[in-house]
């Protein structure tokens, strides 16, 4: 019994004195450059660059890393699965996927790097001055984790690849007064195709999303009948389905008109309605047992809802 303790303790101990895994901080893209093994670029701002050009990259992200710059990219020739939430599929097509500054990434295996595709990387500093600079931040897909990328249809991928080659041949001509103008308009448009792309996916990925929606019913249902005292947050609710809030959200406005927020506000007024109808438990015991910490709000809520009050709506059942 003493062997057994001592040697939980050892593992304890070599458990804490493992290093935490650090994600690597991009600065800048000259310095992506650097450690993906590429010469410096063209520009300081923005550069493009295509995934056969890093095959024999050092770099390991395994880790993780950060950037201080978007970067949208095209891959393409995978030598396994796609992951997509929790599963994997196959996909012939190319995958898009999209980071914002701060995001923190990671790359599972180096091995599973595209064999080809373009990766587009540029400053925020280089849309100043550009209604793209205010822009950017309406495209709701920079909030979207990695695996909810973007999966382009042969004739999608076929268009989104022009746009690239449009921008990596404004990239090696001599730099002149509309240089910027030009590469910052292809920019915009290659996300607004991106954001008419994502909305396709919504309605064509039908399967994989009304999975989700069941699963989401179940998280809510659980919270629910558990009588856990807290009202259910959307972040969490999207980490327990293992994607992001603003994924969600956008998912189910496609197929029910209603955001995250409202899909749960509808489940808890509904439960809200069957504790009314079934028990005597006061309004503020509801509000309570729903997770509100003041029944006044609770009571607000209902009533945006149904138009009437809980104890006008449990008056209809006496």
């Amino acid at each position: 019994m003493e062997k057994l303790s001592y040697r939980w303790l050892f593992l304890i101990i070599q458990a804490l004195m493992k290093k935490p895994k650090t994600p690597l901080q991009l600065e800048s893209i000259a310095q992506m450059h650097r450690v993906i093994g590429l010469p410096e670029p063209q520009h300081p701002l923005i550069s493009i660059v295509n995934f056969s050009e890093m095959q024999h990259s050092p770099a390991d992200f395994t880790e993780g890393f950060v950037l201080n710059f978007y970067m949208v990219a095209i891959k393409k020739d995978f030598k396994g699965k796609i992951r997509y939430g929790q599963s994997y599929y196959d996909f012939d097509e190319g995958v898009m996927s999209f980071i914002s500054p701060g995001q923190i990434c990671y790359e599972d295996e180096p091995s599973d790097r595209p064999g080809d595709g373009y990766m587009l990387l540029f400053h925020a500093d280089f849309l100043r001055g550009y209604t793209l600079d205010s822009k950017i931040k309406d495209y709701e897909f920079f909030t979207y984790k990695a695996n909810e990328a973007l999966y382009l249809s042969k004739k999608e991928e076929e268009m989104i690849e022009g746009i690239f080659t449009s921008i990596k041949q404004e990239y090696n001509l001599p730099i002149d007064h509309y240089s910027q103008d030009v590469m910052v308009s292809h920019i915009e448009l290659l996300l607004n195709y991106a954001n008419r792309f994502y909305n396709r996916q919504f309605i064509t990925r039908k399967l994989v999303n009304n999975s989700l929606v069941s699963k989401l019913e179940e998280v809510l249902r659980n919270h629910f009948d558990n009588e856990a005292v807290s009202l259910p947050k959307v972040k969490d609710v999207a980490a327990q389905l293992n994607v992001s809030p603003q994924y969600l959200s956008d998912m189910l406005r496609a197929h029910t008109g209603l955001n995250a927020q409202q899909h749960i506000h509808n489940k808890l007024i509904d439960k809200a309605k069957e504790i009314l109808s079934s028990t005597e438990l006061t309004v503020s015991e509801i509000a309570y047992q729903l997770g509100f910490e003041y029944p006044q709000s609770f009571s607000k809520l209902f009533k945006s809802k149904e138009s009437i009050s809980p104890l006008e709506y449990r008056r209809l059942f006496n």
